[in-house]
């Protein structure tokens, strides 16, 4: 028996100390963070992408309904939590550690602020600073190691727990404002031409939909409407097709669906290593910004950055006077035979890329 727990241990130990011994490169905390950061957010958001918009509406057949809808809408709230704790995980750090990582992150994320009320929810906070921090929590407890020993359970909490998230309010809004020059930016392209403003804003919200920066964020920052709002909710949605056609053909169907949900940043490590999957999502939403000029698709500040997730920028654009059928060939016929199209053209005739680039990293 003796020997046994000898094994074990011996087993045990030298996992814990090349966790923090094992020297990793900007590449590597690049990869880990992307990775973490992209399943944190599938995990906190799809259960309101699949579900929030039908408890919603059945909120006047039963109050019960109501209460399935808080839960599947506070969830996305703990989305900084979760991306920090699957962060430190991929940096194999042990349950206590992870934990902490995760407190930091949402200490810092700005999904909340601070009123004489309380402390009020207001959102997922800046998937930017959400990242730094992720790297900067994991950076800081490998740092520190087991140097804190019996301690480790009093100060590490507060060193890598709280220390580090005080560093994220710092940050926060200093790093928020490379949101507000995105946005500002995005803003000007509304003094254009009607067409070029619809294309330009199309591109734009598909190429963000698979970055780091928030589009629902930008949306609401820049407070932009009508015309351009459609553009923007119709170049996620370009985004989305492209990401579906190449992904139902090398990933498990669960991923597809995830992506089709509301999931695209789900492939931003795609981005990063195969930056070529830029050129197709742009070729789809110049397309699909063209066909939102042509089927005068418009929608709010709210629905811009949404997409056809929870049919959030179909519903805007009826509300605002389209017809079904041309909000169903703006949002459905054009990207996704537009996406078939541009893959095929990009793998099979020009062979820019294969299929591999949309594997689910």
């Amino acid at each position: 028996m003796m020997q046994e727990i000898i094994v074990k241990e011996e087993k045990v130990t030298p996992k814990e100390n090349l966790t923090s011994k094992e020297k990793l490169t900007p590449k590597d905390y690049l990869n880990k963070v992307l990775a973490g950061t992209a399943t944190g957010i599938v995990v906190g958001l799809i259960p309101n992408a699949i579900l929030g918009s039908v408890f919603k509406s059945l909120i006047h057949v039963s109050p019960i309904f109501a209460t399935f809808y808080n839960a599947v809408s506070i969830m996305q709230f703990v989305v900084p939590l979760l991306v920090g704790v699957l962060v430190a995980l991929q940096f194999n750090f042990n349950p206590m550690k992870s934990i902490i990582v995760g407190s930091a992150v949402f200490l810092g994320s700005g999904a909340y602020k601070v009123t004489e009320h309380g402390v009020q929810m207001v959102g997922i906070g800046d998937l930017i600073n959400i990242m730094l921090l992720s790297a900067i929590a994991v950076y800081v407890i490998r740092a520190i190691g087991d140097r804190l020993g019996s301690l480790t359970i009093l100060l590490l909490p507060i060193i890598g727990g709280a220390g580090v998230g005080i560093i994220g309010m710092f940050m926060l809004p200093y790093v928020s404002k490379i949101t507000m020059i995105i946005g500002n930016g995005i803003n000007n392209f509304a003094a254009l031409q009607p067409l070029l403003m619809c294309i330009l804003i199309s591109i734009s919200f598909s190429i963000l939909i698979i970055s780091p920066i928030s589009t629902v964020a930008i949306g609401i920052a820049i407070g932009i409407a009508g015309l351009g709002a459609g553009a923007a909710a119709i170049g996620v949605t370009a985004c989305t097709a492209i990401l579906v056609i190449g992904s139902s053909r090398v990933n498990q169907s669960g991923v597809t669906l995830s992506v089709l949900l509301g999931a695209m940043k789900m492939m931003m490590p795609n981005l990063v290593k195969y930056p070529i999957i830029a050129v197709p999502i742009i070729a789809n939403g110049i397309l699909c910004g063209i066909g939102g000029y042509l089927f005068n698709i418009s929608g709010t500040a709210k629905s811009a950055g949404f997409g056809i997730t929870g049919l959030v920028g179909p519903l805007a654009a009826i509300n605002s006077s389209s017809s079904i059928m041309a909000v169903l060939l703006a949002f459905i016929v054009i990207p996704f035979v537009g996406a078939f199209v541009i893959d095929w053209f990009c793998r099979k005739v020009i062979h820019l890329y294969d299929e591999n680039i949309f594997k689910y990293i």
